[in-house]
């Protein structure tokens, strides 16, 4: 583990290339003003140190720590078209038009339709909802679809999470007769479709300043704007009906928020914080079923949405029927619920098993080539479009650039991409599109989709390889693991894992602290599950003991160094989590990372 002076000024703990090939970096901190938060908000002084290093100063940190609606509302209004979109649908509501959804198989889009679903049902519209079936259709609208809706009586369709560079599906619906309002987040372009209304805080002309949002926060302020104005007509009284208390819907939100990994800071944070304490209540039949299907049994965080709840909805779209996911958030009965929650849980276990065929064959490509340079592009005619986007996210953590995996669908590659920080994909894969290279594509700044003709593979290949390259020389972007100090076994208490629960929820834009464990000796290290490694950790001096595990680690150098660890002190990064098991309390770390001392 060599290095130059400059190299060892820059790393924590002098760590250039731990086990998983990555520099160890110290977060950037104001030391003075984590101690002055840490006094003036009554926090332990490392919660004020972890929320100084983060950016957040002594104005945000009372709504970082508390965040609440009331405080981190914005006017819906503030969004381009919104009240033109909200004046547009209160008149089909007041005359009784059939209004319909358009959304997306994704949990963002399920997450989205069902709360309009439901929100439409509270002022008594049974809205139709069409969720394109990934294989037979792909992603965002399309004009059979749209022409469907309107043959079965609406001619005012609301697009979710989706719409916002579909021109020619969106224009043939116009030349129908079919007015589109679109409801989306992700990047636009300059021109926009044909629509009523496009409301997207990514417009480029949106000064909202909402950017981060996913399409159920943009789903939900269109809620909130509909509501008003449906309220300032008047039109409630003379329905006879009780103004929806749209908070008991704030459960839909958290779940398409976390999932669709938009920054967890303002106002996605609150979302996030109330609509857990929502889903506490289990007062949505749908997701309380699909919980128990989980087996989670303890109060649901950010992790739990993420990484329990989301992969079984987003398993519909992905393996199974793509409509399930928002049947199930959207229904009332508790026993179609549970056979719902039980479906998506055996699709879940499905796309495990393609998912694991599919990740050993693009591993193969990957390194059958000379060398993975700014990027990873591979694509087989057999691989399964639903898990491609698992995958190339699994590729992104392995080699630390962005990563594009394709399926083949009717001689055309789908593609589904994945980035790294500092990289914006979406921009790249429009501006691929823009030049010629693309049939379709879009996204944002880490996640992208896009439609490739096999014939211009190499082109698009060669056009992102050296824009990434650019970026990567002129950023100095490289494989790095931030982390927020050094710590001993004997430290990892239960009272520091309670003091840091209070910075959650965790996820992207708040990363979860992670603390490298100094000087560490490996007492005990098996294997569990396929290629999980379990370990009990101690420190250099033998005091404290300490739980950990590493994740899909076996083949990997951080495994073997664990399991072949020799009786030396490891540095080991990670996180700790609460560890409850049978009524007793206790910590784990989680571990992301291990070097040797240097």
């Amino acid at each position: 583990m060599g290095m130059t002076d400059h190299a060892f000024e820059q790393t924590f703990m002098g760590i250039e290339r731990s086990a998983t090939g990555k520099w160890w970096r110290e977060r950037d901190l104001d030391e003075r003003l984590g101690i002055t938060i840490a006094q003036r908000f009554g926090v332990p002084e490392i919660v004020g140190r972890v929320m100084a290093s983060r950016g957040i100063g002594l104005d945000d940190a009372e709504s970082f720590l508390s965040p609440t609606l009331r405080d981190l509302m914005p006017d819906p209004s503030s969004l381009k078209d919104m009240d033109k979109a909200a004046a547009r649908i209160a008149d089909a509501i007041e005359a009784g038009e059939k209004l319909a959804v358009f959304g997306d198989y994704d949990v963002d889009g399920a997450t989205s339709t069902a709360l309009l679903k439901r929100f439409f049902r509270a002022l008594g519209a049974d809205v139709p909802v069409h969720i394109p079936d990934r294989m037979k259709e792909g992603y965002g609208p399309n004009a059979p679809a749209l022409l469907e809706l309107q043959r079965n009586g609406a001619n005012l369709i609301l697009t979710v999470d989706c719409g916002v560079t579909a021109y020619a599906p969106l224009q043939e619906a116009k030349d129908a007769g079919i007015e589109i309002i679109v409801v989306d987040h992700h990047a636009a372009e300059p021109e926009l479709p044909p629509a009523v209304a496009v409301v997207n805080p990514n417009r480029l002309d949106d000064e909202s300043g909402l950017g981060n949002l996913c399409a159920a926060g943009v789903a939900f302020l269109l809620c909130v704007a509909i509501l008003r104005e449906v309220r300032s007509r008047g039109w409630l009284e003379k329905a006879g009906l009780r103004a929806p208390d749209l908070r008991n819907w704030l459960d839909l939100v958290a779940l398409g928020t976390v999932c669709d990994v938009v920054p967890l800071r303002g106002l996605n944070r609150a979302f996030v914080t109330q609509g857990i304490k929502v889903m506490r209540h289990r007062s949505n039949v749908g997701m309380t079923a699909l919980a128990d299907v989980a087996g989670v049994n303890e109060t649901p965080s950010a992790y739990h949405l993420g990484f329990v709840l989301g992969p079984r909805v987003n398993a519909g779209g992905r393996v199974g029927e793509s409509f399930l996911g928002t049947t199930l958030l959207s229904g009332e009965n508790p026993a179609e619920a549970q056979d719902i929650a039980r479906k998506l849980d055996e699709y879940n276990r499905e796309r495990k098993a393609i998912e694991d065929i599919v990740l050993d064959q693009a591993i193969s490509a990957a390194e059958g080539k000379s060398k993975v340079g700014s990027m990873v592009l591979v694509g087989g005619e057999d691989w399964h479009p639903g898990v491609i986007g698992i995958v190339a996210s699994r590729l992104k953590d392995r080699y630390h650039v962005p990563s594009l995996v394709m399926g083949m669908v009717d001689g055309v590659y789908k593609g589904s991409a994945r980035s790294v920080r500092g990289i914006d994909l979406g921009a790249a894969i429009i501006a691929a599109r823009q030049s010629g290279l693309l049939i379709n594509g879009g996204g944002h700044g880490m996640a992208a989709g896009f439609t490739l003709e096999p014939e211009k593979r190499d082109a698009f290949e060669a056009f992102l390889e050296e824009r990434f390259a650019k970026i990567i020389a002129e950023n100095d972007i490289r494989p790095t693991i931030t982390v927020d100090g050094a710590l001993h076994a004997a430290g990892a208490t239960l009272e520091l894992v309670e003091a840091l629960e209070n910075l959650g929820p965790f996820g992207a834009g708040n990363a979860e602290p992670r603390f490298v464990f100094v000087d560490c000796r490996v007492i005990k290290a098996d294997v569990v599950g396929a290629d999980h490694v379990r370990c009990i950790l101690t420190g250099s001096n033998g005091k404290g003991r300490l739980k950990a595990i590493a994740f899909r680690c076996l083949d990997n150098d951080m495994g073997q160094t664990l399991i072949k660890h020799g009786g030396r002190p490891l540095h080991i990064l990670g996180h700790l989590r609460r560890d409850s098991w049978q009524g007793r309390e206790g910590v784990q770390l989680m571990i992301d990372d291990v070097s040797l001392p240097v």
